[in-house]
């Protein structure tokens, strides 16, 4: 395809490891040029502590974070700017949610959760459990990776329901639920919405807006990104009544020997030197994505998704994991439903000495139980090897994997 050829000509880990089919960008993903160049010259001109200084290099360090906060609410759909609060990726977000709105809550309060969630939209919650008492509910998934239907209906029987936190898109199976269905479900049980978009962000276009959420939590080493920075969406009124998560410097009004008062946000939420080259990278990343249009990038995913499960049943012994493992992925080339990555196991190799072989072929795939336990547990394995794919996948990283396995079963078989 003459289009991502265009554009894997921008990544420069490309031309830099050649014979490398990388299959794990649910991991992480490959930088483009623009966003690599954005962190270095920024680096290279100077520059100086954000919102803290009264000479140029803090005035212009001050207007390249902000400028890349507005890249950002708009990435996300933000009504406001200040609703976005600048993170060190997901977790730490989902985090800031749970120990700051949280915190008010008891035994009389419940949080549902599900077991297609990553362990960073499970944990912090079964903190608060511990904590503070508050009841954890969840929601089961059936073999077929998506959500069952009867737990969605039970959880919210009594009203007792405070937060839904569920992810975009599983990043195991690639499942991803109707977020606006269950987002009106729980706004009508008095419960707000936390989603978790750490794989979402780099496979659709987000709209808070219109899906209904209250937060909404990703990574910027997931979206074409530097490492270490990530993003928090909290609607306005909620960050106004929420204490802040990390106390310090530059989140403060005023302070005294008695105490505290915490600035406004999204500076609350802020606390301590802001990672201003991680910003800056970040919205270099997002506005060079903002080139390419969605309907190229679903199409060329789907394409190249399709192209992998054809090639994964090709190969005798591999076992296709969710959403994926039925006869066709539903009336087109994939399910809505599932995007990203595929999951899968081969009869008679554990997926770390699967994935072990590869790497060494290669082909860079991810394998154990990808921070999704309660998931793996459902599907009655431990572990499943998953490859992902990116923007910059084509067909000749796709055509590596199959070859790839059948040379481990050779290895590993006999």
């Amino acid at each position: 395809m003459a289009w991502n050829d265009q554009i894997r000509r921008q990544f420069p880990f490309i031309e830099r490891r050649p014979g490398v089919s990388y299959l794990d960008s649910a991991a992480t993903t490959q930088q483009p040029q623009e966003a690599i160049d954005a962190v270095r010259d920024a680096a290279m001109r100077g520059i100086g502590s954000v919102h803290r200084g009264l000479h140029p290099l803090s005035d212009e360090s001050t207007d390249a974070f902000e400028r890349a906060r507005d890249v950002c609410s708009t990435f996300l759909g933000a009504e406001y700017s200040d609703e976005v609060i600048f993170t060190n990726g997901t977790t730490m977000g989902i985090n800031l949610v749970a120990r700051s709105l949280g915190e008010r809550w008891g035994e009389d309060d419940a949080v549902v959760v599900t077991k297609l969630d990553h362990h960073s939209n499970i944990t912090p919650w079964l903190q608060l459990c511990e904590h503070r008492g508050v009841e954890i509910r969840w929601i089961g998934v059936r073999p077929d990776g998506t959500l069952d239907e009867k737990d969605i209906d039970a959880v919210f029987h009594d009203g007792r329901v405070r937060l839904l936190a569920l992810t975009g898109q599983s990043n195991v199976l690639g499942t991803r639920p109707d977020l606006a269905v269950l987002a009106a479900l729980a706004k009508k049980n008095g419960a707000l919405v936390c989603v978790d978009a750490a794989q979402w962000a780099a496979h659709a276009r987000i709209n808070v807006a219109e899906i209904g959420c209250d937060f909404l939590a990703c990574s910027g080493h997931k979206i074409y990104g530097p490492t270490g920075i990530g993003l928090l969406y909290a609607r306005r009124e909620l960050l106004a009544n929420m204490p802040p998560f990390l106390t310090g410097g530059g989140m403060v009004r005023s302070v005294t020997e008695e105490g505290f008062i915490p600035a406004e946000a999204p500076a609350r939420f802020e606390a301590g030197t802001p990672h201003l080259l991680g910003a800056i990278g970040l919205g270099a990343a997002i506005e060079w994505q903002n080139q390419w249009s969605w309907d190229d990038r679903v199409t060329h995913e789907k394409h190249v998704l399709t192209l992998l499960l054809d090639e994964l049943r090709s190969v005798p012994g591999v076992n296709v994991l969710g959403p994926a493992n039925g006869k066709t992925l539903a009336d087109g080339p994939v399910n809505a439903s599932v995007s990203g990555c595929i999951a899968f196991t081969v009869d008679g190799i554990h997926p770390h000495d699967l994935a072990d072989v590869l790497g060494s072929k290669g082909v860079c795939v991810r394998a154990g139980h990808h921070c999704a336990q309660p998931l793996h547990k459902t599907l009655g394995i431990e572990a499943s090897v998953r490859a992902s794919v990116g923007i910059y996948t084509n067909d000749d990283d796709i055509l590596a994997l199959a070859p790839a396995i059948r040379a481990a079963q050779k290895i590993l078989l006999r």
